[in-house]
């Protein structure tokens, strides 16, 4: 099938919502891709982009023509400077320190940077993010940090063919976005789902996925690294 024709497909997948009747956002994970590429899924419906690299976010920024923009990959505090002012949502804090910097640029630049608290939900030494117990915690640090919005969490399942872990995983993250957006209107997505577990991610909560390869295609890279999985 085409870029298009995938497009297509997933958007008419998702148009019913999630198992909560919430609307869910579609973030096409742009990582290697073209362009060109890009511009075809934003043609045929796209809405939201989601880069994994800053090199890559700067490169094709003049490129991409339309698109909400998105960061959703593991973000260095040298490289934040490249993305204030230019993304509508990164999904990736996952530690005070990069907080304290994103705070830092985007006072210095009068704007209000929007944030996903990333979370280890599987407790893999490959990822980054906060751990389940300490993600609430950091969620209110960083909700008081000025030049920052927290919009709600992100997460990705680890790889596994344990559906009833998944689905127990999942519930855990549908939890804490439950927890926080109790009491904060600013709570509002809840980023878990990509190619291989969008529908488990769906049926239990997420209204925010990420696909990349259901959209564009494989691609030799995908084999290699675990911080991959933020964009397939």
């Amino acid at each position: 099938m085409s870029i298009a024709e995938n497009v297509g497909y997933y958007l008419d997948k998702i148009k019913s919502g999630n198992s909560f009747g919430e609307s869910v956002t579609l973030v096409a994970a742009t990582k290697t891709r073209t362009a060109q590429e890009i511009n075809e899924a934003i043609a045929a419906g796209i809405t939201d982009i989601g880069e994994n690299k800053v090199q890559e976010f700067r490169e094709k920024y003049d490129l991409v023509h339309g698109g909400r923009r998105h960061f959703i990959g593991h973000l260095q505090t040298n490289k934040v400077k490249y993305l204030i002012g230019k993304t509508c949502l990164i999904h990736s804090l996952d530690r005070d320190e990069l907080a304290e910097e994103l705070a830092v640029r985007s006072q210095r630049a009068g704007v209000v940077t929007n944030v996903l608290i990333e979370v280890n939900i599987g407790c893999e030494l490959s990822k980054s993010g906060y751990s389940l117990n300490e993600a609430y915690a950091a969620y209110e640090r960083v909700r008081g940090m000025q030049g920052l919005k927290v919009c709600g969490f992100m997460a990705m399942l680890p790889l596994s063919d344990d559906s009833v872990l998944l689905a127990r995983l999942a519930d855990e993250m549908r939890a804490l976005y439950d927890r926080a957006r109790a009491h904060d209107g600013d709570i509002r997505h809840l980023s878990m789902g990509m190619s291989g577990d969008w529908e488990l991610c769906l049926a239990h909560g997420a209204n925010m996925i990420r696909l990349g390869t259901a959209i564009f295609g494989s691609r030799e890279s995908l084999s290699k690294g675990s911080d991959l999985r933020r964009d397939s």
